[in-house]
């Protein structure tokens, strides 16, 4: 469903789908709509994301690596965006290290079967592997800013 990183007809379908399933609350609470400001246009993107919690702390995971727009939006936002399930909430998305990426990549395994495909580790492998593949898929901490009515 996507060639390289882009999704085709069917996954953009879906995602809009999920997306909007994600920001109504009614779906389980690791489904959200992110929401990212497009760093050449200007133009208000969203997806669907699946958060991944550990220790406590929320985190998103980029599921196809480096090269997808999210993340280079979050970037060149300096980490600033939305989450959306039932309220809006504003965050700042923080890149975690390398090395701390294997604990929650594995945790985002376990709650994100979707994305199971695109990350080359079982689910249940031991740490080791998932610090093998970690510089491969950014990990973002989510700090919440502010939250608003929708």
């Amino acid at each position: 469903m996507y060639r390289g990183t882009r999704p085709n007809r069917v996954a953009r379908f879906l995602n809009s789908l999920w997306s909007w399933a994600g920001s109504t609350g009614l779906m389980a609470g690791w489904l959200v709509r992110l929401e990212t400001t497009g760093r050449a246009s200007g133009r208000t993107y969203s997806l669907p994301v699946v958060t991944a919690v550990v220790d406590g702390e929320r985190y998103l995971v980029s599921m196809l690596g480096e090269d997808v727009n999210w993340v280079r939006n979050v970037r060149a936002a300096d980490g600033a965006a939305a989450l959306v399930r039932g309220l809006r909430e504003q965050v700042r998305l923080d890149e975690v290290e390398v090395s701390r990426r294997a604990p929650i990549l594995k945790a985002y395994l376990k709650r994100a079967p979707g994305a199971r495909p695109h990350i080359p580790v079982d689910k249940d492998a031991p740490l080791p592997a998932f610090e093998s593949i970690a510089a491969g898929f950014p990990v973002f901490r989510v700090v919440p800013q502010s939250r608003r009515e929708r």
